[in-house]
């Protein structure tokens, strides 16, 4: 008897990780910085680091996506959490977006 309440169990953890997990990924964001010909390499990183905690690594990573791609998604995270992160970016005269 105590076999089967263990696999009851378990069975009931896994459907409430998957229904987590779907609410989660429903709003997920992602904050988007954009290259341009204006902002030096220097200050993105410096941005990326003041704005969105990134440590220098990450933020020297993601400016060079930025460079040779043309766009980073730089964050993840709620609507809520990323727009003061893009407007403190967008007032650094950095462009960046949130997608949906």
């Amino acid at each position: 008897m105590n076999s089967g309440h263990d696999f009851f169990s378990g069975t009931q953890w896994k459907t409430q990780e998957t229904e987590e997990i779907d609410i989660l990924e429903q709003e997920l964001h992602n904050l988007i910085v954009w290259n341009d010909d204006v902002n030096t390499f220097d200050w993105v990183i410096e941005s990326l680091v003041d704005v969105c905690g990134h440590e220098s690594m990450q933020a020297e990573q993601c400016a060079l996506i930025i460079h040779h791609k043309g766009k980073c998604g730089v964050k993840k995270g709620s609507f809520d959490d990323l727009r003061p992160q893009a407007e403190r970016l967008i007032d650094r005269g950095i462009q960046a977006t949130i997608d949906y």
